[in-house]
């Protein structure tokens, strides 16, 4: 049962920061004015949401398996209080550090229409702090963290959000909201040059 909990908290660690990796790529994309990775806005935006969900699924499963695990010695204390815990403090820290950091982006997207849309903002962009905090936990912390095919997974998913970041950077982002904005701008020249025309002379 002791090594089941074992595999089983590494496992959904592992998979938990593929699907971080993924939802921070989606995320960037889901910001494009035009169709990213092969589908459209509105396919990117919901496999986003669902990756998240998936993701906060697993991340809940890595924490509790490695918390009633007897070898990792977990306290309640260092789910939530970071660099508090025995076993290796610095990068156990910064993996309950991502966590406080992902409750914080949920419970703002839960409460997002009443807290306003520029706040949830601001709290949602912490989602690119969570993942180098991801990976380095993810490194440093596990027992396997020097296999070949853990580099393997971390070098995936560095490679594949070090891409979306510079996709994101690029001059040949479209941007989703200046889109937008323009589009309304247009509408509204349009509806204001309509009615110059009716209107009596």
């Amino acid at each position: 049962m002791t090594d089941a909990l074992w595999f089983f908290g590494r496992g959904s660690g592992v998979v938990t920061l593929v699907l971080i990796s993924i939802v921070v790529a989606l995320g960037v994309g889901a910001r494009s004015g035009r169709p990213a990775f092969g589908l459209p806005r509105f396919a990117v935006s919901l496999l986003h949401r669902n990756a998240a969900l998936l993701a906060m699924v697993l991340l809940a499963g890595h924490v509790l398996g490695l918390y009633f695990d007897p070898y990792a010695q977990l306290r309640l204390v260092d789910l939530v209080l970071p660099f508090a815990g025995r076993y290796r403090p610095i990068w156990l820290g910064l993996g309950t550090l991502a966590i406080d950091l992902i409750v914080a982006i949920v419970v703002t997207s839960l409460l997002r229409k009443r807290i306003g849309a520029r706040v949830w903002r601001i709290v949602h962009r912490l989602a690119y702090l969570c993942w180098p905090l991801a990976v380095l936990h993810g490194v440093q912390t596990g027992t396997d963290g020097r296999t070949w095919w853990m580099w393997t997974v971390v070098a995936a998913c560095v490679g594949m959000v070090l891409a979306a970041v510079a996709w994101r950077l690029s001059p040949g982002f479209a941007r989703f909201p200046q889109r937008v904005e323009r589009r309304v701008s247009a509408s509204a020249a349009e509806r204001s040059a309509s009615a110059l025309e009716g209107a009596p002379r």
